[in-house]
């Protein structure tokens, strides 16, 4: 091709640089505009942290119905095995979604993991229980968590990526953490209905089916966030690109920038083991191990969204002013010397104000490090497979974090120490300490 016939080029983020392709770029947008669309793509991402919420919060109910059995631990240990086995689906929907979503479009994308999780969440509100027909139970409800892993295996890469490439260079990390804070949206949306419903219904009714009235809203629901994403922009990012990348393209850069993927990974890894034991942990920690009221441990859930909710932007934003890294390791450092001490002080006494104090604790660490860490692995990874490589590396993590409940629950049973929980989150943080220190942006110009 020669320099006349060269099509007009977009410099991304001072990464590498396409020429545009068939996808006709939208208008700039204004201010007001980015908001609104920041908050419609966001929405989608609440409704995946919903059906994991409600999961993680009734995993006892769940356990129940699906996998009865004489020993309460052995329910509720199968039934966070299910919760976690649909974490194992997210590196192969991160590759195989992913790479789509790199070729078909951003826009695209959303509404294609919108209508996989949507399937998911129905198979397992639908699903009647162990005792109606059998082993087919909890095999469909196995399966309704797989095909939720897959979609969000590239939802949230999806999600960040978009806000990302629509943000501005000087308010990157507060427009990226609109996809955090719509979490603690379902955070505080499924405590709140927990805390509604334990009003209302028996706890006798409530294990046995007042449980899927959490997941009955949230496919009521789906309708609307179709309606939302329908309506979204292509960022010009992809838009201006030229020729987006194959399969076997994206592979060969992934085995490539192999580091940025394991630096990625445990950067994200702090961030999935303290959020799911501040959030969907939390219920059954302080219903099944420190033997409070499920009433209780709800309100501290909801009180921890709300915390959530309100921090993650506000550090999002500070990160655009100091940058990332200074809250990155200062979190981690913080968690590494409190988090064990914090739950030990719990766990030797426990009560609502002690279990509410330590978790808004925790909740503060976790703000401070997510406002910098979701916006920072944008930046670490190539633009050329931005959405693979993001949802590949924090799939990897989540493979392990989003096993904490799990992990905890086995921990405290083999162990008998009830604070185990602290350690494996002051392990999670050392891991993202050490890749805090040695990651850096992508730069193209090295490449």
């Amino acid at each position: 091709m020669t320099p006349s016939s060269t099509p007009p080029a977009y410099q991304a983020d001072g990464a590498d640089t396409f020429a545009a392709h068939s996808v006709t770029p939208a208008p700039p947008q204004t201010t007001r505009e980015r908001m609104k669309a920041a908050a419609q793509v966001a929405s989608g991402n609440m409704l995946e942290m919903y059906d994991f919420m409600v999961f993680g919060y009734y995993a006892a109910a769940i356990g129940r119905t699906f996998f009865p059995s004489s020993d309460p631990y052995a329910e509720l240990l199968l039934s966070f095995a299910t919760f976690g086995a649909g974490f194992l689906m997210r590196p192969l929907g991160a590759l195989v979604l992913g790479a789509y979503v790199d070729r078909i479009g951003r826009r695209k994308g959303l509404i294609l993991t919108l209508t996989l999780m949507a399937i998911g969440t129905l198979t397992l509100t639908l699903t009647p229980g162990y005792a109606a027909i059998g082993l087919l139970a909890p095999l469909m409800v196995l399966a309704g968590r797989l095909l939720q892993g897959f979609s969000a295996g590239v939802e949230l890469g999806s999600t960040s990526v978009y806000l990302a490439e629509i943000a501005k260079p000087y308010n990157k990390g507060f427009i990226v953490s609109f996809q955090s804070a719509s979490q603690q949206i379902a955070v505080m949306v499924a405590a709140a209905l927990g805390v509604g419903l334990a009003s209302l219904i028996s706890a006798q009714d409530m294990a046995a089916w007042g449980w899927r009235i959490p997941l009955l809203i949230g496919c009521l629901i789906v309708p609307v966030l179709f309606f939302l994403r329908r309506h979204l922009q292509e960022t010009e990012a992809f838009a201006t690109q030229h020729s987006p990348p194959k399969l076997k393209e994206i592979l060969t850069t992934i085995q490539q920038e192999w580091r940025v993927i394991v630096t990625g990974l445990f950067i994200v890894l702090m961030t999935t083991t303290s959020f799911y034991i501040i959030t969907a942990y939390t219920p059954s920690f302080g219903s099944a191990v420190l033997h409070l009221s499920a009433h209780i441990s709800l309100v501290v859930t909801l009180c921890v969204g709300l915390s959530n909710f309100v921090l993650v932007p506000v550090f999002g934003a500070l990160s655009d002013k100091i940058g990332r890294k200074p809250l990155l390791t200062g979190a981690t450092a913080l968690a590494i010397l409190t988090a064990y001490p914090t739950m030990h002080w719990l766990v030797s006494a426990p009560s609502f104000g002690r279990l509410l104090s330590v978790e808004l604790w925790l909740s503060v660490l976790y703000s401070a490090y997510n406002g910098a860490a979701v916006v920072y692995l944008t930046e670490i990874v190539p633009p050329r497979i931005r959405t693979t490589g993001f949802s590949l590396a924090y799939s990897l993590a989540t493979c392990v974090g989003g096993f904490t409940p799990t992990l905890c629950t086995w921990l405290i049973h083999t162990t008998g120490n009830r604070a185990m929980p602290g350690l494996w989150l002051a392990f999670a943080a050392l891991c993202g300490l050490i890749a805090s220190v040695v990651a850096q942006p992508y730069d193209s110009k090295k490449a």
